[in-house]
């Protein structure tokens, strides 16, 4: 019988870690890549440093696939004074990382990519996410002077990019006989959420307060595991947003939906 095998990135914490457990409690195999790698993991586990995209290949030599799927999970948040290392870790080592590990996804594979519900309004930044995925990596500092990029705003286009990424990925990925989709929670308790509590201010406190809580690791990690699985294989370039609630809140303020209430 096969037993699935999946890349996970970002695995030593938060939603990662919450993945790699569900996908171990499934009978799954896992092979796990971060910054530091966790000493007592129960699975391989290989150092990947994203904001050296020249570290990628070197990694992905160190793996042994071939993988079921793989879910780009690493990321870091909006730090004042990290504007580029955000663009190039949150988007552009996204992009490479699934590059490199292409000749190993198994036909049939899926690619989850970690996005986030600050990423919604892509449409609207299309020709910022155009300009920055047209970017090379190495100009990404004059990038953010030029267009004038703090550390908020260069969070949300890494994840705007990353969805429109997804978004442009799925036929290619389809005629290769594989999947790509993105998930773009809120706010989650993670050992990060006080970085994004401090970005976002007044309005990811009323989100919360409006959801009634952050959500949980494992909420999120759940998704990202049944988007792996062939169980949902007709899922294909789809933005899936588990948020509590807080898009549809967002939504319906914006559209004046109220009067539609029981």
């Amino acid at each position: 019988m096969h037993q699935p095998h999946y890349a996970v990135t970002g695995v030593a914490s938060g939603i990662g870690a919450a993945l790699a457990a569900q996908l171990l409690a499934r009978g799954c195999r896992v092979t796990g890549f971060d910054v530091r790698p966790p000493v007592d993991a129960a699975f391989p586990c290989h150092a990947l440093d994203l904001g050296d995209l020249g570290t990628i290949d070197q990694a992905v030599g160190q793996a042994a696939g071939p993988f079921d799927g793989l879910c780009n999970n690493a990321g870091i948040s909006p730090k004042p004074g990290h504007e580029a290392a955000i663009l190039t870790i949150n988007f552009f080592a996204q992009r490479a990382f699934t590059r490199a590990l292409l000749p190993q996804l198994a036909p049939g594979a899926s690619i989850v990519n970690m996005a986030s519900r600050a990423g919604a309004r892509w449409r609207e930044s299309i020709e910022q996410v155009k300009r920055l995925a047209a970017l090379d990596p190495r100009d990404v500092v004059a990038f953010v002077r030029d267009e004038r990029i703090d550390a908020v705003r260069a969070y949300n286009l890494s994840k705007e990019a990353l969805i429109a990424w997804t978004l442009a990925e799925s036929e290619v990925m389809t005629a290769r006989g594989l999947r790509i989709n993105a998930v773009c929670p809120g706010a989650v308790a993670t050992g990060l959420l006080a970085d994004f509590a401090a970005a976002f201010g007044e309005a990811m406190a009323r989100n919360v307060a409006r959801a009634g809580r952050p959500g949980q690791p494992e909420e999120i990690a759940a998704i990202a595991a049944f988007l792996l699985d062939p169980q949902s294989s007709w899922l294909r370039g789809a933005e899936i947003s588990p948020d509590g609630g807080m898009s549809a809140f967002a939504t319906s303020d914006a559209l004046g939906l109220a009067a539609l209430r029981l």
